[in-house]
């Protein structure tokens, strides 16, 4: 754990601005955090509302359940992990969890709509030669 000398305000207030800033994720690290954001499974927060200047998020990073966990691959300190996003990063992930929810709306649509029954008994009969 990171500690902050107490006795210097100045240096208290540049690393507090280092954390409104956030941090930018490597692209391997990004990407896995995409994977998530698409299913849904983080939980994103703006890091300081009251600061319309602080365009950083916090983000919990939620286990993978079922066939996800099964078939997405995560760094170990990726999972369950919280951490500080930049606003540019953040606003992209925010973009990418409304893609998967949108996706996922359609699926359900879709699958609402479709006729089993239909493709399952249904077989034309041959014409007789």
């Amino acid at each position: 754990m990171k500690t902050i000398p107490i006795a210097d305000v100045s240096s208290i207030k540049n690393e507090l601005n280092k954390y409104k800033k956030g941090k930018k994720l490597e692209i391997p690290r990004f990407n896995q955090l995409a994977r998530l954001a698409y299913l849904g499974r983080l939980v994103m927060t703006p890091l300081d509302p009251e600061d319309p200047s602080c365009q950083s998020f916090l983000v919990h990073v939620q286990e993978l359940e079922g066939l996800a966990a099964h078939f997405i691959d995560l760094d170990e300190d990726l999972q369950n992990a919280i951490l500080i996003l930049d606003g540019e990063q953040s606003q992209a992930m925010i973009r990418i969890m409304q893609q998967g929810v949108e996706d996922r709306a359609r699926w359900h649509e879709s699958l609402n709509e479709r006729d089993f029954y239909f493709d399952s008994f249904y077989r034309p009969k041959e014409k007789a030669e």
